[in-house]
């Protein structure tokens, strides 16, 4: 028998998983980016350059990285994201006087708080489609859940 996809059919887990995987792939690599590439010594001088703490590199890194893996995996997906958007609020504040565009001179605030947001949203929408906590709740396989 074949199935198709008709306007009633609901794929909400399937994009909630989605949105889950993108923002954890997005994280996790501007987490890296900046422990292999600016290294984290790096990064703590570039800190205290626009005005923060250089030691909050270390536990901004470890969030990117351990956040973005947990988002991927779909383990505590609402508690991860909502932990996760002071993070991208902090990132704006150095944005905040360039303008709106992030392609403005040294950024604008956009993306950040775009970031936030759709962190917000995927703690509203729950963990969707092939989430590790489907298989620890009991539900016996990563099959499409909702939230």
């Amino acid at each position: 028998m074949t199935q198709t996809i008709s306007d009633d059919t609901d794929l909400t887990a399937y994009g909630t998983a989605l949105l889950r995987v993108s923002l954890g792939t997005m994280l996790a690599a501007h987490g890296l980016l900046k422990l292999l590439v600016f290294t984290p010594a790096g990064t703590a001088a570039f800190f205290e350059s626009i005005g923060f703490a250089g030691f909050l590199a270390y536990p901004v890194i470890a969030a990117e990285v351990i956040g973005g893996a947990a988002l991927i995996l779909g383990f505590k997906t609402r508690m991860v994201s909502l932990a996760l958007v002071p993070l991208l609020i902090g990132a704006t504040i150095p944005h905040a006087a360039n303008g709106w565009v992030f392609s403005n001179p040294n950024g604008g605030w956009e993306f950040p708080v775009f970031w936030a947001v759709a962190l917000v949203v995927q703690a509203l929408l729950g963990r969707g489609a092939f989430a590790l906590d489907s298989m620890r709740d009991g539900q016996g396989s990563l099959q499409a859940q909702a939230a």
